[in-house]
């Protein structure tokens, strides 16, 4: 049996996990502060809840481009490893939201998520409009 697309299957699997350890840690402060709806003001709750948030918005977008660029034909080992600097990426910026300040990761996370976007955003475009 061939997978169809097994660059995008492991990515999802891969950011489905990354998602439930934010949600675990999120829950983890709202257990601790006892904060059963909204968040804390902007404090520790209000920083997890926007890494989780951040997270969705971004990695639905690179999950569309991966699949995307795989059914045209264009998964490779190098698709694979754009996908898992990203999704590293972004466990770096969950870990670095923890911080009241910018920390390293959280801007290493910012970054690769820009480039990753830009970067799958323009092969997709070079893709349809056949430079690619």
């Amino acid at each position: 049996m061939d997978i169809v697309l097994p660059i995008t299957l492991t990515s999802a699997a891969a950011a489905a996990l990354i998602n439930i350890w934010l949600a675990f840690r999120v829950g983890q402060l709202r257990l601790a502060t006892k904060t059963s709806h909204g968040d804390d003001g902007g404090g520790p709750l209000t920083r997890r809840m926007r890494a989780q948030l951040n997270f969705v918005e971004n990695t639905a977008f690179v999950l569309i481009l991966i699949a995307g660029i795989e059914l045209a034909g264009h998964g490779d080992l190098w698709l694979s490893a754009t996908a898992g600097i990203y999704l590293l990426a972004r466990v770096a910026h969950g870990i670095g939201m923890d911080g009241e300040n910018p920390t390293l990761p959280r801007k290493v996370g910012v970054i690769v998520t820009f480039v990753t976007q830009l970067f799958l955003a323009g092969y997709a475009v070079g893709i349809a409009l056949a430079v690619i």
